[in-house]
């Protein structure tokens, strides 16, 4: 294409998947491209002001103007845009998925066709890198369902807080095992900021780069290594000649026009929203036997969130709290005849933010946000992720009637969770709500989170050419040289954070193609 720049790889999307993949390619000595459709995040001191929360910050914005159907919902959701992509606000927990999660419940895959076609250990490596890349802090002896690692953690965890220390004890009354969650920041005197254990982590920006989002620890060094990364750049066609991508059309959004990029070689990793939208804009899925499937069983974990007022809370909110997992009722819990096989895990969440409070509240009760603020010091948190089940009808559709800001169809997502993913929520949460008391915890609120922070499983990956768009090298079938390798590649989604599986799926990915670029890997199931 005439004034068309050429890579021999483009990587779009600069988030879990994206900076992986990046990794291998770049210290193979290709030239890599990377498009980001939002900007670097500032880090400072306003990064611990109150509306710093990612919810309350340009990053998280509702320019792609998605719809979303479905009991209870908000008609508008946004998107994380910015280097680095959720990396740059999540908490830092970086958890493996465990061992069965790779042969899943058959409760849970129902009769989706849902498939890992590779087991843990063939995975264990790659999360071993992506746990060194990231620098994880954590002790892999305390979880009761931890899969087994060749390696250990790169750092040991730092002390627990008090507000942590007192929800370990009040668990082990109960007979459970809480355990150290794996997290992404650094600890040590080791030439960077260490952490001061603020309570700005979870959703917040690190203002003084503790938290080793890719932004921070794996970006840059790329970028030394000769990254080339276009911030502010929005992807908005997939151009294929034949069975090949020739090039992406892409939004210039800071000079306002239209740029094209070649390759030999396309790596999509926008999220499991975003690479499914492109995909179809493009009008990918009618190159591949299971087109019909490209959007389909979007996950987004059914969580519910409590939190508990104390009288006497150690810390007052001083303190970082996200320091504890509860992985008792991962697989399950004999006393919850409502549901049967997994139920998934607890974590330890921080008191949300004021603002967030104020502004993010459900509309009833924001007229109560003054009352409920002087609370929030005293108030801690769990988290209950419960697995949900891929489902066909949960899925990403265009509504080619309405475009975006930069001209794409506008995305519309059909999701309602179903009656087992309800059972297994409610399960969860009681007895997150059971340990919160027992610490002596008082006044209790629980909502449903509605985000898509999680969302996953929209082009998933599998052997069957019939059912999964993505093979087991997440090569896009019926296109020879399009990998797709962010969170919509997993067929079913575990009960942990995605993260650290994204990563060490697209370093897996990443390293075959580094081998030989020009070659398809060689498919081993």
């Amino acid at each position: 294409m005439p004034g068309a720049r050429v890579f021999d790889a483009i990587v779009i999307g600069s988030g879990f998947g994206g900076a992986m993949v990046a990794h291998p390619l770049v210290h193979a000595g290709l030239r890599v491209l990377m498009l980001e459709r939002g900007p670097w995040v500032p880090r400072g001191e306003h990064n611990w002001e109150p509306r710093g929360t990612v919810d309350l910050t340009p990053y998280y914005t509702h320019e792609s103007d998605y719809r979303v159907v479905g009991p209870g919902e908000t008609k508008r959701v946004g998107a994380y845009s910015c280097v680095g992509g959720p990396s740059v606000f999540y908490g830092g927990v970086s958890l493996r998925l465990r061992e069965a999660d790779f042969e899943p419940d058959p409760e849970i895959v129902g009769d989706s066709g849902a498939s890992w076609p590779y087991r843990y250990h063939d995975l264990e490596p790659f999360y071993d890198r992506a746990e060194r890349l990231l620098d994880v802090a954590g002790d892999a002896s305390g979880d009761p369902t931890e899969p087994p690692h060749h390696a250990p953690y790169p750092a040991a965890p730092a002390p627990l807080t008090e507000t942590p220390r007192m929800l370990e004890l009040a668990a082990r009354e109960l007979g459970l095992h809480p355990f150290r969650l794996p997290l992404a920041i650094n600890h040590r005197e080791n030439g960077r900021k260490a952490c001061i254990h603020c309570t700005t982590c979870d959703t917040f920006a690190c203002a003084i780069s503790a938290k080793n989002d890719l932004a921070t620890g794996v970006l840059p060094d790329l970028i030394r290594a000769g990254l080339t990364l276009r911030p502010e750049t929005v992807a908005v066609r997939l151009v294929a000649r034949g069975r090949r991508i020739a090039a992406v059309e892409c939004v210039d959004k800071a000079a306002g026009e239209r740029v094209t990029f070649e390759a030999p070689l396309f790596v999509l990793a926008g999220g499991a929203l975003g690479s499914a939208h492109l995909l179809m804009v493009s009008g990918l899925p009618e190159l591949n036997p299971a087109g019909d499937h490209v959007g389909r069983y979007l996950a987004r974990h059914a969580n519910g969130l409590t939190f508990a007022h104390f009288r006497r809370l150690p810390d007052a909110g001083r303190r970082y709290q996200k320091q504890l997992g509860f992985n008792d009722y991962y697989f399950g819990d004999p006393e919850a005849r409502e549901v049967r096989g997994k139920l998934g895990s607890i974590q330890q969440l921080q008191g949300p933010p004021r603002a967030l409070v104020r502004t993010g509240a459900p509309a009833a009760l924001r007229p109560f946000a003054p009352l409920v603020a002087p609370l929030l010091p005293s108030t801690t948190g769990l988290l209950a992720m419960a697995e949900d089940q891929p489902r066909p009808e949960n899925r990403v559709t265009l509504d080619r009637a309405h475009s975006d800001a930069h001209g794409m169809a506008r995305m519309v997502i059909a999701h309602r969770h179903t009656a087992r993913d309800e059972r297994a929520r409610r399960a969860l949460v009681a007895r997150a709500r059971r340990l919160l008391r027992a610490a002596g915890g008082g006044l209790m609120y629980t909502y449903r989170s509605r985000t898509f922070s999680h969302a996953s499983g929209t082009v998933r990956f599998g052997l069957d050419p019939a059912s999964a768009p993505l093979d087991p090298w997440c090569l896009f079938r019926g296109v020879e040289n399009l990998f797709v390798v962010d969170a919509s590649f997993m067929p079913t989604p575990g009960a942990v954070n995605p993260s650290l599986t994204i990563a060490a799926n697209a370093l897996r990915v990443g390293e075959a193609i580094a081998r030989d670029p020009s070659a398809t890997p060689p498919v081993r199931a």
